[in-house]
């Protein structure tokens, strides 16, 4: 069985490296990118199932609405620990592939994943798609859904390649522009108003008169 899994932060622990939009504002503009991001999921039609992990409320209620299956992690756990909950519980459930995607990339496309999903050419195995710097992941399958721990954060690529060496996995690191822009600073807000297109995330930056100085 093929999944998809969101990984979603409480909003309101959610980019603190936007320390420049007040608080509210950076909540916003997190739901706004949970939105897009549930949405291309939820167009991949070729996936069994769609998941969403968090421990915020707003977020679980959206994606029950929207016909995904929730899972609460409760408490915020941290988001290797709240993949690796997920994972055990979706893997018991009977998914054999499952494609984790982080909730802050809202140029994420279905033909993104479709493009990963493809990739992903042996029974054995994990794709990657990195962020812009290629030293983070944006996007990470794997065959069995528990072949390898995640590790997200920083120099997360080198990890997730190490440790597919080490267990002698093939690997692939698949670049894909939209999945790649993560929005951590105000940088990363002003590069993507200049090439979204309409989305939840563009329409509430544009609300921002900060995220356009």
């Amino acid at each position: 069985m093929r999944a998809l899994l969101i990984a979603a932060k409480e909003t309101a622990f959610a980019k603190t490296r936007l320390g420049r939009l007040p608080q509210r504002e950076r909540e916003l503009l997190a739901q706004a990118m949970f939105r897009d991001v549930l949405e291309a999921a939820m167009n991949f039609k070729a996936a069994e199932c769609v998941a969403v992990v968090s421990s915020d409320d707003a977020l679980l209620e959206m994606a029950g609405r929207a016909g995904a299956v929730v899972i609460d992690e409760r408490y915020p756990r941290g988001l290797n620990a709240a993949v690796a909950m997920a994972t055990r519980e979706l893997a018991a459930g009977g998914v054999t592939t499952l494609c984790t995607l982080l909730s802050d990339t809202p140029l994420v496309s279905a033909a993104d994943i479709e493009q990963v999903f493809a990739a992903a050419c042996w029974e054995r195995g994990v794709v990657l798609a990195p962020s812009r710097d290629e030293r983070g992941t944006n996007i990470i399958l794997r065959r069995p859904a528990d072949v390898i721990p995640t590790r997200f954060g920083k120099r997360s690529l080198a990890l997730h390649r190490a440790e597919c060496a080490r267990l002698n996995l093939p690997c692939k690191v698949l670049p894909l522009p939209g999945p790649a822009m993560d929005l951590d600073e105000v940088a990363d807000l002003i590069a993507f108003i200049s090439v979204a297109n309409n989305s939840h995330t563009l329409s509430q930056l544009l609300r921002f008169e900060l995220a356009l100085s």
